[in-house]
């Protein structure tokens, strides 16, 4: 008897990795393949010019090494992601307090909110750079209207100006997204411990210390992590409104990796930084994730 349980729990686990098998073999082949094949390269010698395709040694992350523009472009990235990051999560976050209460048209407003994150990247960009346009655009319009006076402000030509430009376009496309994971979050808080909280004479700081940030930090960091990654990899806002420019004044990393792939014909460099770029953001994201678990 004992035996026959033991061969029925045996052909069980059998059928059910048989079953799991197709998804992970898809899985594997759409996600470690592709991964297997950029390292490959990276060692390899790709250019415009010819096809090497035997091992060259790590010559290629010796160079972006000593990349002054490849660091230059993380330079930027790191910086755009430190400073989009906090507002949109410190926007989102109070955009959900308020539609946290009953209000009028709550969920027609919430649905307009959300606009934004429908919308391509390419769209949005394409659309704040006809908005920031000097002869066309209605945003140096209104500025001239509130000092009273022409204003020649050339948005995404101007150093001084064009991280600003592409700051607010970003901003305004993903803002939502934080509001609607942060809004779903803090409607799962117990009101019972907020309504207490409140008879007892607690502050807005001390609520939110105490009360709504243990309650939500786990959707938090996770709603982070999602946004921080994606603005690591950002490219369709800044290629369609500044093409890195300036110069490479807002040369990010995935633009530099694509200038070189695709205008320098740079392959294995560029399969090189991708690479690199890869496994530093999983050195960071589990460094992060321990750090979160050690803090629970």
């Amino acid at each position: 008897m004992h035996a026959k349980s033991s061969a029925l729990a045996d052909n069980a686990t059998v059928l059910r990795y048989a079953l799991v098998a197709p998804a992970v073999f898809i899985i594997l082949m759409i996600g470690l393949y592709p991964f297997i094949k950029l390292a490959a390269t990276s060692v390899q010698d790709i250019t415009m010019f010819g096809a090497d395709r035997s091992f060259q040694g790590f010559k290629h992350y010796a160079r972006l090494m000593e990349d002054d523009r490849l660091w230059e472009a993380i330079w930027h990235t790191t910086v755009f992601t430190a400073i989009a990051l906090p507002i949109e999560l410190i926007l989102g976050y109070l955009l959900a307090l308020l539609f946290l209460h009953p209000l009028p048209f709550r969920r027609t407003l919430i649905a307009i909110i959300l606009l934004p994150t429908v919308i391509s990247p390419i769209v949005a960009g394409a659309t704040w750079r006809l908005m920031l346009d000097q002869r066309f655009g209605p945003i140096n319009q209104m500025i001239g209207w509130i000092v009273g006076g022409e204003v020649e402000i050339l948005w995404t030509i101007n150093p001084t100006f064009v991280w600003p430009a592409v700051l607010a376009a970003e901003v305004w496309q993903w803002t939502p997204f934080m509001f609607l994971i942060l809004l779903a979050a803090l409607s799962n808080v117990d009101t019972e411990q907020l309504e207490a909280a409140e008879i007892d004479g607690a502050g807005p700081w001390t609520v939110f210390r105490k009360i709504l940030l243990p309650a939500i930090l786990p959707v938090v960091v996770i709603a982070v992590l999602i946004r921080g990654l994606d603005l690591v990899r950002v490219f369709d806002v800044i290629w369609t409104m500044t093409q890195g420019g300036p110069g490479t004044r807002t040369e990010t990393i995935s633009i530099y990796a694509y200038q070189m792939a695709f205008r320098e014909f740079e392959v294995s460099y560029s399969s090189a930084i991708a690479f690199f770029v890869i496994v530093l953001l999983t050195v960071i994201v589990i460094a992060a994730l321990r750090r979160v678990e050690l803090a629970r």
